[in-house]
């Protein structure tokens, strides 16, 4: 039944279209044709947008609970193939063979210290028997005809102490002046104000200066083995304490090259004094003289030392303060002695 012109003017009107009686058929049809085709692609846009943002929200909750990796999922798939294989094996529907045992090689057996010295280091620990502690007076005589060296070496003294160095009244420590020296020159450098200038070079000192001294020492200019200077002048030696520090000539009052006697200072220091202390483990290493000396020189200037070293036992120390001693050359072997 074919439709009225009253009927297409209300499916127009539905459509939200204006038309009226005024228009003819063909317009409101054309009319109601273009809404209907604007109204099907709203509609498609409309749908296109829902599964975005569908997609869109898929993919932030999937990315908000983490979404595994390519890695990820070979794991956990490991991590199941190893569960349900445990499972076999423990219910007994697979069977596992006992790992076979690896054939170890041979321990390697580390050679003994002595037989990694020399040949002549060697001939010389040989000529000193079983190694039993003597006396100090044998013991150097011992380590005289033990040195393997063609100059005239150094004899150098070693006592274990049975103290703590972290302990305040354990740190032993001490300066004294050798009663034969110790065979080697020393350089000695006095910082003082210039009254004292005169004094120090007239006792022996080898450089003797105030600011410019202080300048060799900032461009670390060492040409000496030995710093002393006064109480006044000390303040401006803080500033190199780092430098002056690690290679032992800081001055200081407990080895006695701070004082105001300037002169008696570099007398002794020329006289050969020397200063010890004990290192982090307990051990007082220093030495005493050159094998040129001869043994009774060696002797009179090792028992100074052990005299110096017995002198300042702590009052607080109850056990055995001396563990160990050893005389030895340079490059040669050890001698024990007994105290």
């Amino acid at each position: 039944m074919a439709k009225l012109k009253a009927d297409y003017i209300k499916e127009a009107q539905a459509l939200g279209l204006k038309v009226s009686a005024k228009n003819t058929v063909t317009e409101i049809v054309e009319a109601i044709d273009t809404a209907l085709v604007a109204k099907a692609k709203h509609e498609q846009s409309k749908q296109a947008e829902h599964t975005k943002d569908r997609v869109e929200e898929t993919t932030s909750s999937t990315t908000k609970a983490g979404k595994k990796s390519a890695k990820a999922l070979r794991e956990a798939e490991t991590e199941e193939a190893r569960k349900q294989r445990a499972a076999k094996i423990k219910s007994g529907e697979l069977e596992v063979e006992p790992p076979t045992a690896t054939k170890k090689g041979p321990v390697p057996v580390a050679r003994p210290l002595i037989d990694r010295r020399s040949k002549n280091y060697r001939a010389a620990y040989e000529k000193l028997g079983d190694r039993k502690p003597v006396p100090l007076a044998e013991a150097i005589k011992l380590a005289i005809k033990s040195s393997t060296v063609k100059f005239d070496a150094t004899m150098e003294l070693h006592v274990r102490l049975d103290v703590d160095p972290r302990q305040a009244d354990q740190n032993i420590r001490d300066s004294l002046v050798l009663p034969h020296g110790t065979g080697k020159s020393v350089r000695v450098a006095v910082f003082a104000p210039s009254d004292d200038h005169e004094a120090a070079k007239k006792a022996g000192a080898d450089i003797v200066g105030e600011d410019d001294l202080l300048e060799d020492i900032k461009n670390e200019r060492f040409d000496f083995d030995m710093l002393i200077a006064t109480p006044k002048v000390m303040a401006k030696l803080g500033q190199f304490a780092r430098v002056l520090g690690p290679k032992g000539l800081m001055p200081s009052p407990k080895s006695g090259t701070v004082t105001a006697d300037v002169a008696k200072a570099v007398k002794e220091a020329k006289a050969g004094k020397i200063e010890y202390r004990v290192d982090s483990q307990g051990i007082v290493h220093t030495t005493f003289g050159k094998l040129s000396f001869g043994d009774k020189k060696l002797l009179e200037n090792a028992e100074s030392i052990m005299t110096s070293i017995k002198a300042n036992k702590p009052s607080t120390l109850k056990s055995n303060y001396v563990v160990s001693t050893y005389v030895t050359t340079t490059m040669g072997p050890s001698v024990p002695f007994e105290i």
